[in-house]
């Protein structure tokens, strides 16, 4: 599939900002399964600087700075990808959970990389209910793959898909006990459930293709950016020196397929947000205005 992938971030003030400094995470990956034809992110008014790096993950992180008086700041990403089904090794699936976690055996193969993904992050706490409720598809000997879909699984029937229950400073507990959330909310509550067990798995952010209702032509603009969860499987004989990562959605409940688009990963929302920074002014009142579109070419 190749998409053709719009994300426009507008900030609307009551009066001039003089200086906004900002970091953006919207040049998609280059993956395996995914392959970056074209890719370009435009700030207005026009910055003085603007540059790209790659941060310790691997991200495309874009760097940018305005000192023209302004009351609106435009940040938009525009790229095109090409997106095929991931594949995975079926022994390395099978491989029993408790075998792979890298904080008890960093002799695995790969372990090293998958490390900081198994330590407590700033908004994935390893609670105790988090624990629990993992507890309940991490059954002893059970293989990796079959225990991580049956927890996306879980979340997904357990939990209500409601965007006015959290924000974006929400906790797990938080999650937890509302029992309900969004994608992120979803995200950050699988990877402490994994991590809590010492599973290594990352906070994924990037977009998912949506399809019109039957008869509906889609909607321009209207979609969003999504997160969903990498979670590693140690490398088998026949598998990559380095193993490989199980993306699965508890939002869609579904493994990430070739209607995903990965645009970075991180530790956490807070590693990766499509775009943040700081401002100087005197202004009282803000806007924000987001507009996605993931469009088939």
């Amino acid at each position: 599939m190749r998409y053709r992938v719009t994300h426009a971030t507008t900030y609307s003030y009551d009066d001039d900002v003089t200086d906004s400094l900002g970091v953006a995470h919207l040049v998609p990956r280059t993956l395996a399964a995914q392959r970056v034809t074209s890719a370009d992110v435009e700030v207005s008014p026009a910055p003085v600087d603007l540059s790209h790096d790659t941060d310790c993950y691997g991200n495309t992180a874009t760097y940018f700075q305005v000192t023209t008086g302004h009351q609106q700041l435009v940040v938009a990403g525009r790229s095109e990808v090409e997106v095929t089904m991931p594949s995975y090794d079926d022994a390395a699936l099978a491989t029993p959970w408790e075998r792979a976690r890298p904080l008890l055996d960093p002799t695995l193969p790969g372990a090293w990389l998958a490390t900081d993904f198994a330590l407590p992050s700033a908004a994935v706490e390893q609670t105790a209910e988090a624990a629990a409720y993992g507890a309940e598809s991490l059954l002893p000997g059970r293989p990796i793959g079959d225990a991580v879909t049956d927890l996306m699984h879980r979340i997904h029937a357990d939990f209500t898909y409601d965007a006015k229950a959290t924000t974006v400073t929400s906790t797990v507990a938080e999650t937890i006990r509302k029992r309900a959330g969004v994608c992120q909310d979803f995200a950050h509550l699988t990877i402490a459930c994994l991590r809590a067990h010492g599973l290594a798995a990352r906070y994924v952010s990037g977009y998912l293709a949506t399809q019109p209702p039957p008869g509906r032509d889609r909607i321009v603009g209207a979609d969003a950016s999504h997160a969903w969860v990498a979670v590693w499987v140690p490398a088998t004989g026949a598998g990559p020196k380095a193993g490989e990562w199980l993306a699965v959605d508890p939002t869609n409940d579904q493994w990430a397929n070739d209607r995903y688009v990965t645009v970075a990963w991180g530790r956490d929302y807070g590693d990766v947000p499509p775009v943040k920074g700081v401002i100087f002014t005197e202004a009282t009142k803000s806007t924000l205005k987001v507009s996605v579109d993931v469009a088939p070419v």
